[in-house]
């Protein structure tokens, strides 16, 4: 089993759960979805993050569902597990389970309830002492959470921590938290700084010192593309990539949708087999549905053009 590192870098794709129509998970998609996440370059993976659709999931499901997609993976690439939860006994228990499976770390964002930056260190330092040598990303997602976590807390979480090795960055706006952890003398040692949003602001988040991305999109080989290219230093090739797909990537973030339309094109694709979320959810109008199909026309016709 190999383990989250601060090195991490690349595209880890947050998964969605594929389900039947009746609501039951569609492991065969499970199976599907992997095939085309690691073909499309993801050098990593993350299960059950909130896209995922996790709280929809029994104990027993998440556990099904983690052991497939890892079965799929069959190490070919680390499996980040989302285990998020508003008690420890929980989280304790989940990281445990993935862990025994052979996922490569854990993902943890912060209850709704810190206020203080003392309250966020410490509830952090919890969660260290709790799931003992298992790395684990800190995930800043503020317009979730409602949580404010300030670089100098990140740093201060980093630097006494060592199983954190990784930031999920979901600020919005929050470029200049990147700017600021990569300030030289901010944090004593290495940390991944892997990006969310969708991807919406990726070009602008690797020019601030970002390694890649942690997210979610329906093309997700739009995302390798950028960040190989700005690996190496093709910026305007990557940015160019980018904004091809960038009306669908817009498109795609509308708040109680996103979901839904990630879902509906990746099986217009041919990637899961049914575009259904679990109740509460619901699909797509038909209206939505030839929104998408336009922009993705367009899209194909902008990436022909770039050759």
């Amino acid at each position: 089993m190999t383990l989250l590192t601060p090195q991490a870098a690349g595209v880890f794709v947050i998964a969605v759960t594929p389900f039947h129509p009746d609501g039951r998970i569609d492991m065969d998609s499970c199976d599907t979805m992997v095939d085309f996440y690691l073909g499309a370059g993801a050098t990593g993976l993350t299960v059950l993050g909130m896209m995922g659709e996790a709280p929809k999931l029994t104990v027993e499901e998440s556990r099904d569902v983690v052991a497939r997609i890892l079965a799929r993976v069959d190490g070919r690439v680390p499996v980040v597990v989302g285990v998020s939860a508003p008690g420890f006994a929980q989280i304790g228990a989940l990281t445990q389970m993935v862990m025994d499976l052979g996922a490569a770390g854990v993902m943890v964002a912060p209850p709704g309830n810190l206020r203080t930056d003392d309250q966020i260190v410490t509830y952090y330092t919890q969660v260290a002492e709790l799931i003992g040598d298992v790395p684990f990303v800190l995930q800043d997602f503020p317009l979730v959470t409602g949580v404010q976590i300030a670089p100098k807390v990140i740093a201060r979480i980093v630097n006494d921590l060592p199983t954190c090795v990784c930031l999920k960055h979901e600020d919005w706006p929050g470029l200049e938290k990147i700017t600021a952890l990569r300030k030289a003398g901010a944090l004593d040692r290495p940390l991944s700084i892997l990006c969310g949003n969708g991807g919406l602001f990726l070009p602008e988040e690797m020019a601030r010192g970002a390694d890649g991305a942690m997210t979610g999109f329906a093309y997700p080989e739009m995302m390798v593309s950028v960040v190989e290219h700005y690996t190496k230093g093709e910026a305007e090739r990557g940015r160019d990539i980018f904004d091809a797909y960038l009306p669908l990537a817009r498109f795609e973030q509308q708040p109680g949708m996103g979901l839904a339309i990630r879902k509906y094109t990746l099986a217009r694709r041919g990637i899961i087999a049914h575009d259904a979320l679990r109740k509460p959810g619901a699909g797509l109008s038909a209206n939505s549905r030839a929104e998408v199909d336009r922009l993705i026309l367009r899209q194909e016709q902008r990436l022909k053009e770039l050759g």
